[in-house]
């Protein structure tokens, strides 16, 4: 079971369509009672998930919604960094992208994502599939603990 303090590192908070004043591939940390931490690419990314520099004290999140299409190091690169990784690959990432290529979805499977999903553009319908991932990512399965 996840510890209480359950996070997911979420890239990919948007629907493709909507407009921000941020870069549609920056990440973002939302955790309960916490503030929402930028991360704008790849390495960046790893940074965090690794602890180094300033991500020293970052929680480890029990959960990766990863775009493919970050800057500097794409989506794939940070996935396969992830599963290669012991002190990371137990945390199960979604895949949460625009792509349906055939090859983006056998590559990050072969890369051991844990699932693929391609985003939807509706609005409403975005909603419901990320509180899907939601639910059944922290509710309905069990996870390995926190930093295991």
């Amino acid at each position: 079971m996840p510890t209480s303090y359950t996070t997911s590192w979420d890239l990919t908070a948007r629907p493709p369509h909507e407009a921000s004043d941020r870069p549609r591939s920056q990440a973002q940390l939302v955790a309960p009672g916490k503030s929402e931490l930028g991360i704008v690419d790849g390495v960046e990314a790893l940074a965090f998930l690794r602890r180094e520099g300033a991500y020293a004290d970052a929680p480890r999140p029990d959960l990766i919604l990863l775009d493919l299409n970050l800057p500097k190091k794409d989506g794939r690169e940070v996935l396969q960094d992830i599963k290669n990784d012991d002190a990371l690959k137990r945390i199960p990432v979604v895949v949460l992208t625009t792509s349906k290529a055939e090859e983006d979805v056998l590559r990050t499977y072969n890369l051991h994502a844990n699932c693929y999903v391609t985003k939807p553009v509706d609005l409403e319908k975005f909603i419901v599939v990320v509180k899907s991932i939601d639910v059944f990512w922290l509710t309905v399965v069990t996870l390995p603990p926190n930093g295991q």
